[in-house]
Order: structure tokens, then C-alpha cells, then sequence
């Protein structure tokens, strides 16, 4: 906090509303406009004016809670403690429809600095004390509603929101340069390969469950578990350890106890795990050893049928995900379990050609390295000049 600003708890500066029912299963082609909470922790970001999907008009208009343009828009339902409260700041020129596990905060501050104030450090460190659940994490608009926010003017609110917005347009930029790579690599692949799933050239095909073992995460208990400050722990590897951009994960921000590998599953340097939502679907190589939750499948080659460039690429097409879908009872995939992996089908190249795509993608990834840094170094001083606003109140 800057000398000279307001302290306010937030429910005085405005008012929460939790949202209304809606499911993914009422989504329609052309309705009200809505956001779901889901959308908030996978697509939007400090703010956004356009939605992606809508529900029927009598649905929004008697059972759901509509957002107008400044409210910031919070997700009160997680995977876990880090992304609880994930939000984004509504800037559409027209109301739209907010669903359950999500909650509207109206205010008359500057939307976006509201929205990076909710990824401050103060408040993502003082939230903690108030979400619950272990699965699912929870957190009340009531109890949110007591955490204080500290705001200069109005006017310097938009130059701080100005500044902080060129950094993540910045950052923006090279993840778009990123995933410009990722589908040169994908493009190279289907070049030497054709479809991995249909196997357009006759390649030898056998089920991911003959040639890889495929187990699901387990789940240590939260409290006897986990370590807040033990650097010899084994590391507790979560969806938010997942770098953008890049297919390994290399370092992970929470630690457990050796006895909590008995309720998880010990995974190894090498493996691929993926998330078993396929609203994430991408697989990563680990870069270390350590437990993965349930949340996530892990993945080993059985003989070293497969280079992992390839392996890794053929998990990431989409064929792979459209082929789930159609193994899935009812064609819709909404939990990617082991058993189902486990019956997909894999197209066997000869090693020598899968050997020369990774000495073509192994080119692409040292660029990517490049790009990587430069996104490491912007983000250092983003998040120094959100700690120079948003450390405390």
C-alpha cells in the first residue's frame, strides 16, 4: 500500500452477489450471454468484453444473476487454495449472466485495479484463512466481503492499471510466440506421421495400456502431510506447478512428508502425467521426481517403445482427444480416467523416424527457451511492481 490511500474492508467499498444455477449442459447457441465459473479458471484474465457461450433467456433472467460492466467476476469453487478467488473484470457493454460457483463483486472502483488487486500478495496470503474443503475448495462472498482493499484515486488507480497492463500485454505476446512454436512442432509432426490415430501410413497400432502402465494420483492427507518449510520433502506436484508454454515440469511449490506417499502415487523423472480433466488435457514430462494428486495420470513407457518427443506430441494432438470422446459413454469426456487411456490406440513409427523428429523439435524447443527467459525476466518485474502496490494494506 502507497502512502495517502483508503483502507476499506471490501464489502463496504461494494457488495457481493453470488451467482445463479446454470451447468455447462445449459449452454445454447444463440441466448443470453453468460460466464462460467470453469471459464474463469481456464480462459479470461485480468478482464475481459466479450463471452463465449449463453444460456437460455428465461434461465438467465429468473435463475441466474447478471454482471454489469465493472463488476469483477470471482470464481469461489477451485482444485485448489492458490486459484480460489480467480476472477476477471467484466468490460462488455452489455449485462451477462453469471452462474453458481462464481460470485459478482459491484463496485465503483477501476474494475481492473480491483481484478490484480484479487492477485495481489496481500490478499491471496490473508484469503487462505478463510477457504475450506479438500477436494473442492470453497471460500464464502460473505467471508471475502471482510478482507480490506487499499486504493488511491480514481486517476492514479488507471495509471497503475496502465503500467501493470503493459506488462501483461508484454508477457501476452511471447506466450503468443510460444504457442506459434507448439504448432510449428505439431505441424512437423503430422508432416512425418499423418493422423497418430488413424494411422494414415500403416504404421503398427496397439492399445496405450499394452505398451505404457498408466495409474491414477492419490491423495495425502492435507493437515499430517504437508510441509510448509521442509526442503528435503518430496515434491507435491499440482496442476499449478504446469509452466505455460512449456512441456516439462521442472520445480514445484509445495513439499510432503515421506509417510504421505502411502495415500499418493510416486512418479519419476521422465514420466508423463496429464491431467485427468480433459478441460486441461495436456500432457507434461517430468523434470523431477515426486507424488502427484488424483487429479492427475501418469504415464510410463513399458521397453522404450517411444521417444518421448514423439510420445509427447502424439498425447497433445488432437486426434488423440477426439478419440476419447468417442470411447467415452455418451461421446462427452469429462473425467479422462486411466481406463479409458488405457484403450486408446497408438501408432508405432519406426524409432529412427521418431528419433528424427526430436532432433527437429529439440531446435524448436531451444528457441522456446529463448522466449521462456524473456517471459521469466518480465515477469520478475510485474510481479515486483505488484508487490510495490498489492503487499499489504
Amino acid at each position: 500500500m502507497r502512502e495517502g490511500w483508503t483502507i476499506k474492508p471490501l464489502g463496504e467499498v461494494g457488495t457481493f452477489q453470488r451467482g445463479g444455477g446454470f451447468l455447462k449442459n445449459d449452454f445454447v447457441e444463440d441466448g443470453f450471454p453468460c460466464i462460467h465459473y470453469g471459464q474463469i479458471h481456464t480462459v479470461f484474465g485480468v478482464a475481459t468484453d466479450k463471452h463465449l457461450k449463453c444460456i437460455p433467456k428465461t434461465l438467465a433472467l429468473h435463475k441466474s444473476k447478471l454482471a454489469t460492466t465493472g463488476d469483477v467476476i470471482l470464481a469461489i469453487t477451485s482444485e485448489d487454495v492458490e486459484c480460489s478467488c480467480k476472477c476477471t473484470a467484466w468490460l462488455g457493454n452489455y449485462d451477462i449472466a453469471i452462474g453458481s460457483h462464481a460470485a459478482i463483486y459491484h463496485h465503483n472502483l477501476n474494475p481492473k485495479f480491483v481484478s490484480y488487486y484479487f492477485r495481489g500478495p496481500y490478499f491471496n496470503r490473508v484469503k487462505q484463512k478463510f477457504t475450506h474443503g479438500i477436494k473442492v475448495i470453497e471460500i464464502k462472498p460473505s467471508d471475502i466481503a471482510t478482507i480490506s482493499i487499499a486504493y488511491p484515486s480514481f486517476e492514479e488507480q488507471t495509471l497503475i492499471v496502465e503500467e501493470l497492463d503493459i506488462l501483461n500485454n508484454v508477457i501476452a505476446e511471447k506466450e503468443s510466440q510460444l504457442k506459434d512454436l507448439d504448432a510449428l512442432a505439431q505441424s512437423i509432426f503430422y508432416e512425418m506421421f499423418g493422423n497418430p490415430v488413424a494411422n494414415e501410413k500403416g504404421w503398427e497400432k496397439r492399445k496405450l495400456g499394452d505398451v505404457c502402465t498408466i495409474e491414477r494420483g492419490g491423495s495425502p492427507r492435507p493437515i499430517q502431510d504437508f510441509l510448509t518449510d521442509a526442503p528435503d520433502g518430496i515434491n507435491w506436484i499440482k496442476i499449478g506447478d504446469a509452466v505455460a508454454g512449456s512441456k516439462y515440469i521442472s520445480s514445484t511449490a509445495e513439499k510432503i512428508r515421506p509417510e504421505g506417499m502411502r495415500k499418493s502415487r510416486f512418479v519419476h523423472k521422465g514420466d508423463f502425467i496429464l491431467s485427468n480433466s480433459m478441460s486441461f488435457g495436456k500432457p507434461y514430462i517430468l523434470a523431477v521426481d515426486g507424488c502427484i494428486h488424483d487429479g492427475w495420470l501418469v504415464l510410463r513407457d513399458n521397453d522404450d517403445t517411444f521417444d518421448k518427443n514423439y510420445l509427447y506430441y502424439y498425447l497433445s494432438s488432437p486426434d488423440l482427444y477426439n478419440e476419447f470422446k468417442r470411447l467415452a459413454v455418451g461421446g462427452v469426456v469429462n473425467n479422462l480416467n486411466s481406463g479409458l487411456v488405457r484403450g486408446g490406440y497408438v501408432s508405432i513409427p519406426p524409432k529412427k523416424l521418431q528419433e528424427e523428429f526430436a532432433k527437429r523439435e529439440n531446435e524448436i524447443e531451444s528457441q522456446r527457451v529463448l522466449v521462456r527467459d524473456s517471459i521469466k525476466e518480465v515477469q520478475t518485474l510485474l510481479d515486483s511492481r505488484m508487490n510495490y502496490y498489492f503487499a499489504e494494506v
